[in-house]
């Protein structure tokens, strides 16, 4: 347990948080580039791969080999491409879609499920198609092209859940589809496609069953991919993908409030007009902000622990963590307020330098430290006590939580932290 030094929040400065983040600032975390910022071209590492994903961590293809390197603990660079029609690519991006990946050698290779099977081949010794049931995974895998929707309208802010007139799909549709998942997942004996153990056929599914458990209950009344009665063992998969899987868990997997929300962007990058799922996205925005239970609370950390194992550059705590990269985003994030303080008039957050950047300060020594209602593992000082009484401390987590995207900057466990604090400037 780390020892808290008792410094007051509004004297904390940006050193002190540095320092308390000790030892993970001793050791250099991977290379990510935003391309559409950073247009120049990159140093290539000759050990580790590249992985050209989707800027906004939308692109559910782009989890697929994402998901696959990080569940066989590769290091590995990124460099986040605008892939969004008109987005900015930089010039040395040699063209089509996301994902695809630079391997050590220079060569390049694209499309997804080849990409998940060659990161296996080459850093997962069969962890992600075990030899024992290679045409099992191979076959749950293409089962999904067979399942969902083939009628739908290609999106990869909405994937399958429109039509091409821009409506959304009829929830008969929806049904038929989780019904058939469902059946799939049973005939396993599960909790995973192929059985007990998490392979590629889970990340050939995960990034569409993700957003559909989010976005699905917005468009019909009842329907829920994680209704236990209805898809018991579809329940049961997603249990087990967030509470047994770490690195889905702990930084792949989306927030569903971030998958809600491009929900509201005209067009979901094709044309359109958005349907009214304001009022449901409301109301399953203020469950996710919940303070966690003890049980809960110890079964994430559990996850972390392990998850840090292999990556010592991370902070103790998925809250921390979500500290780390406020901290080392901070300028950026000034500018970006700054930018938008007209709209942000009257909603509680300091619009002068100054008062913003303590307000930040107080709002990273609350998720580094823990505060006195959160209970994250004793871990609470003076600092983080002061911190709550900061002016802006929590109408800037509310801004950061409506402005974040998930899982772009940070994974769902770090978003989360700042979500609960979030709900304390209502």
């Amino acid at each position: 347990m780390r020892v808290v030094k008792p410094f007051l929040a509004f004297a904390a400065q940006w050193r002190d948080l540095e320092n308390a983040l000790q030892p993970s600032q001793q050791h250099d975390p991977p290379v990510i580039i935003d391309s559409a910022l950073d247009p120049s071209k990159p140093n290539y590492s000759s050990s580790r791969p590249t992985l050209f994903r989707e800027r906004h961590g939308w692109c559910p293809y782009s989890e697929r080999a994402w998901l696959s390197l990080e569940s066989c603990n590769v290091p590995y660079d990124t460099i986040r491409i605008d892939n969004t029609g008109p987005g900015r690519k930089p010039p040395y991006f040699r063209g089509g879609q996301t994902p695809q990946m630079r391997w050590p050698d220079g060569t390049t290779q694209g499309e997804s499920m080849d990409l998940v099977e060659e990161v296996d081949a080459r850093y997962g010794n069969g962890i992600l198609y075990p030899e024992s049931i290679k045409n099992d995974v191979i076959n749950k895998a293409r089962q999904f092209q067979n399942i969902f929707p083939s009628k739908s309208r290609p999106s990869s802010r909405a994937a399958f859940l429109f039509d091409w007139g821009g409506e959304p799909l009829w929830k008969s549709e929806f049904e038929s589809v989780l019904s058939k998942t469902d059946d799939l997942l049973g005939s396993s004996g599960g909790p995973f496609f192929c059985g007990e153990s998490f392979t590629a056929a889970d990340i050939a599914w995960v990034p569409f069953l993700e957003r559909y458990a989010a976005q699905l209950p917005c468009f019909h009344d009842g329907l829920n991919p994680r209704d236990a009665m209805a898809y018991p063992h579809l329940n049961k998969w997603y249990e087990a993908m967030e509470t047994t899987v770490p690195a889905y868990a702990c930084r792949v997997r989306g927030n569903p409030s971030s998958w809600r929300k491009v929900l509201t962007m005209a067009g979901y990058g094709n044309g359109g007009v958005p349907p009214a799922v304001g009022e449901r996205m409301d109301d399953l925005g203020l469950e996710e902000g919940r303070v966690q239970t003890e049980e809960e609370r110890c079964r994430d950390q559990g996850l972390w622990d392990e998850y840090r194992e292999t990556r010592p550059y991370l902070a103790e705590t998925p809250s921390a963590e979500a500290g780390r990269v406020l901290l080392g985003n901070r300028e950026a994030i000034v500018a970006d307020t700054l930018k938008r303080a007209g709209a942000l008039e009257g909603k509680g957050i300091p619009l002068d330098e100054k008062g913003l950047d303590e307000a930040m300060r107080a709002l990273a020594t609350i998720l580094i430290y823990g505060d006195e209602e959160d209970g994250h593992y004793d871990e609470i000082g003076t600092a983080s006590k002061e911190a709550n009484d900061v002016n802006g401390v929590f109408a800037m987590a509310k801004f950061l939580d409506e402005r974040m995207c998930v899982p772009r900057d940070m994974g769902t466990m770090s978003a989360d932290a700042i979500k609960r604090l979030a709900v304390q400037s209502a």
